[in-house]
């Protein structure tokens, strides 16, 4: 199994239940994380990222991480500086459509979004209401772009749309697809040499869908038009996505270890779950357990089974733990020799 790791987590992606699935297999297989400085669950974001943001990091002796998953905005000449060479690379996209409508839910407090009262007056005149000088204006337009390191206001021409796919392309060995989830988690399990038990998972910080909206398809052709260079990157590489699975699995295996993978999921609902799927999170008794609720989303979690026995309640617990609280744990055991 492959051990050394780069995740770019793009926002608003699945890419907490990525996180979650990265740290589970850590914190199984004793492996080291390129913390924040000081904890927290962002490596100093929305600046580009610099290797002096990680914990234990020091330019005279520098040390390699196995794992680097926090919200970062990519720099690759940085990166490289504190994992190891044979790191792999991979990300998530999701469709630029959904994206914005879930940005707009969660990011509600942000310059951009706050005085819109609705997705379509936002775009019915964006510059009335965003403006790119401001210091969080990237999570109303071209978020992933911005992500990946590039301009989310670039011009939006046929070279530079090609140098940027290329700049990605060179850079990641794998760009997941949060609409197909299980089959990009079967292709991260072939590239990285786990287990079915590595990669299987319970979905993390999804809203209640009452706080969804859905969209008419002139706001749809809007919000492309809107986050143009997010529906290049899109589109690209949704296409070579299938061509991977194509060429690497086929379409009929790749069919089976889907079926696999939600077997072992339902299984697992069954075993670790009280009520086998998520609840609101006024439901949820275990404090600990409650993610973080973030502008106009309500954010679900989990309620265990009471009874496990140990080893299965450990389990069933990493499964569900939300993205601060794991990260947080792991934080103070990776650094418990020097604050005791």
């Amino acid at each position: 199994p492959k051990t050394d790791i780069v995740f770019l987590k793009v926002h608003k992606s699945a890419s907490s239940t990525v996180m979650n699935i990265l740290f589970r297999f850590g914190e199984t297989h004793n492996l080291t994380f390129a913390f924040p400085i000081g904890g927290g669950n962002q490596l100093f974001y929305p600046q580009h990222f610099l290797a002096r943001f990680v914990q234990g990091f020091s330019p005279r002796s520098p040390r390699r991480f196995n794992i680097l998953c926090h919200h970062m905005r990519f720099l690759q000449s940085e990166v490289q500086k504190v994992v190891s060479h044979s790191a792999i690379y991979f990300s998530i996209l999701r469709n630029p459509v959904q994206l914005m409508e879930s940005s707009f839910a969660y990011y509600k407090g942000t310059s951009a979004f706050s005085r819109a009262r609705s997705l379509e007056e936002f775009l019915s005149q964006p510059y009335h209401y965003y403006n790119p000088a401001d210091s969080d204006s990237h999570y109303a337009r071209n978020l992933m772009t911005f992500d990946f390191g590039f301009n989310p206001d670039g011009e939006v021409s046929v070279k530079r749309v090609q140098l940027m796919l290329k700049a990605i392309e060179a850079s990641f060995d794998l760009l997941l697809i949060s609409e197909y989830f299980d089959e990009s988690m079967v292709l991260l399990k072939e590239m990285l040499c786990w287990d079915l038990d590595s990669i299987v998972s319970f979905p993390l910080n999804i809203r209640d869908s009452s706080t969804k909206s859905s969209l008419s398809n002139t706001i749809v052709e809007k919000i492309k038009d809107w986050n143009r260079l997010d529906w290049e990157i899109y589109t690209h590489f949704n296409r070579t996505f299938w061509e991977r699975i194509d060429r690497d699995i086929g379409r009929e295996r790749m069919q089976q270890e889907v079926k696999a993978l939600r077997e072992r999921r339902a299984e697992l609902a069954r075993t670790c779950l009280q009520g086998m799927g998520s609840v609101s999170p006024k439901d949820i008794k275990d404090s600990s357990l409650r993610p973080l609720q973030h502008g106009n989303a309500k954010i679900l979690g989990y309620n265990l089974k009471q009874g496990l026995d140990k080893e299965t309640e450990l389990m069933c617990r990493r499964l569900v733990t939300p993205e601060l609280q794991y990260s947080s744990a792991l934080y103070k055991k990776q650094f418990a020799q020097k604050h005791p």
